[in-house]
């Protein structure tokens, strides 16, 4: 598609696209990636965006200047090298990064549209569309785009590959790079961590009888039959005191999900003789021994899973719903996860990440809660709003603190059945009205 069609089409028109490098030498090596990297291969990239409005009263003329944020992200890029690598194999065929250096993807595009026309954030193809950057070739591992909108607002579209990095790994570096781009040769920098093998199998790998039982090893998908939707439900501080205080004083997260659990069981109607299971990918930095350090870049995520009979879910009460979550995550020992390291090593290379939903018996809950999702401040503000910039896919849920504004509450992104969703989100605000 040329840029004159783009633009006809969806609004944004590409100026200007090209890679930035480092600004210093950096290794150049093969990043050796660990079994917990290695199942990422083929999840692709993750597209995020961030909104920015711009107060004209206080900012100056050089709001999201491009040079200076490409001189910031040269800076950030010495730390975070493997970003400006390429995804390859060594010579036995493993998946690894190759740190040559080539540089980050970034676009600068210009549109019509206004930051206001996405006051929802609702994550969709055409959201992707505008305003992440096209990968090509799939081995970059970082592309963004910044896109001027007619309002004086700001677009910035973001591509991570999750062979590079999970969730936290990102914001890290977003933090770096906006502090950069603020504060200058003043921005407090704290280095990442890329010893990998951090992660390595123990030898020989030694796998324990309740791994099946206790992780998720591989995410099973099968053919929409329905439309999908996504929408995203606002839930207030009082709100979310008031459930957790339902389910016995857990954690917020323990809490949403036995709602979101319950709520979608009853929604499509399941059997209640039938086998019903929530998927989640925990962060073990803290929890094998020795601890990583806080900084581990890249992927430090283990997807455990919780079982149950639609009957104790829709029968039961949300406070042992709950607790069952959090004792899973009681479960959670150094030889446990140590366990799961090695079980991912000996499986080797995940098939390709198919198309489809998960089953309608399944959900996947991945937690942002705690997270700097909005601490990117380029020095002209913080973003109005953050969100995945996609998810399409049936049974996948995100967990997000929420905006500032909001005063301690949280944001839930369900992406279900369109047809099922009306009645999914009558039950979920039904218990806030209790």
């Amino acid at each position: 598609m040329d840029k004159a069609l783009k633009s006809e089409i969806e609004g944004v028109e590409e100026i200007e696209s090209c890679f930035i490098a480092p600004s210093e030498d950096t290794p150049r090596q093969g990043l050796w990636l660990s079994p917990l990297d290695i199942v990422m291969v083929s999840r692709g990239h993750t597209p995020t965006v961030y909104f920015y409005q711009r107060d004209t009263a206080t900012v100056a003329a050089d709001y999201f200047e491009v040079g200076r944020l490409k001189e910031a992200m040269a800076k950030a890029l010495v730390a975070f090298y493997p970003l400006a690598g390429r995804l390859s194999v060594d010579g036995d065929g493993r998946p690894e990064i190759d740190c040559n250096a080539e540089g980050a993807l970034f676009v600068v595009a210009q549109s019509k549209l206004t930051v206001d026309a996405f006051s929802d954030l609702k994550p969709s193809p055409e959201l992707r569309r505008l305003f992440a950057p096209r990968i090509e070739p799939a081995s970059i591992m970082l592309g963004v785009q910044v896109t001027f909108l007619s309002c004086g607002g700001v677009a910035l579209g973001t591509v991570l590959h999750h062979v590079a990095i999970d969730a936290l790994s990102a914001f890290h570096f977003f933090q770096t790079w906006s502090s950069f781009c603020r504060d200058g040769e003043a921005a407090m920098l704290e280095l990442p961590c890329h010893e990998r093998t951090l992660l390595r199998t123990r030898s020989p790998p030694i796998v324990h009888p309740d791994v099946h039982s206790m992780f998720s090893l591989k995410l099973n998908f099968c053919e929409p039959s329905d439309p999908i939707s996504t929408k995203i439900f606002v839930i207030s501080k009082n709100q979310l005191d008031a459930l957790k205080q339902i389910c016995g004083g857990l954690s917020t997260f323990c809490a949403m999900s036995a709602l979101v659990w319950q709520c979608m069981c009853i929604a499509r109607r399941l059997p209640l003789d039938a086998e019903t299971r929530v998927i989640f990918p925990v962060n073990i930095r803290r929890r094998v021994k020795p601890p990583l350090p806080d900084r581990y870049f890249g992927n430090a995520l283990v997807d455990l899973k919780v079982a149950s009979t639609v009957r104790d879910i829709v029968l039961g009460t949300l406070d042992v719903t709950a607790a069952q979550i959090k004792n899973a995550l009681g479960r959670l020992d150094d030889e446990m996860l140590q366990s799961a390291i090695d079980y991912n090593e000996m499986a080797g290379m995940p098939n390709k990440h198919t198309k489809g939903n998960l089953p309608d018996t399944e959900l996947r809950m991945v937690s942002w809660l705690g997270m700097p999702v909005y601490d990117a401040d380029f020095g002209w503000g913080k973003p109005e709003m953050m969100s995945r910039a996609e998810s399409v896919r049936g049974g996948f849920v995100y967990m997000m603190d929420g905006i500032d504004n909001d005063g301690g509450g949280v944001r839930v992104l369900m992406c279900m059945e369109a047809r099922k969703m009306e009645e999914f989100e009558r039950l979920f605000y039904a218990k806030f009205a209790q």
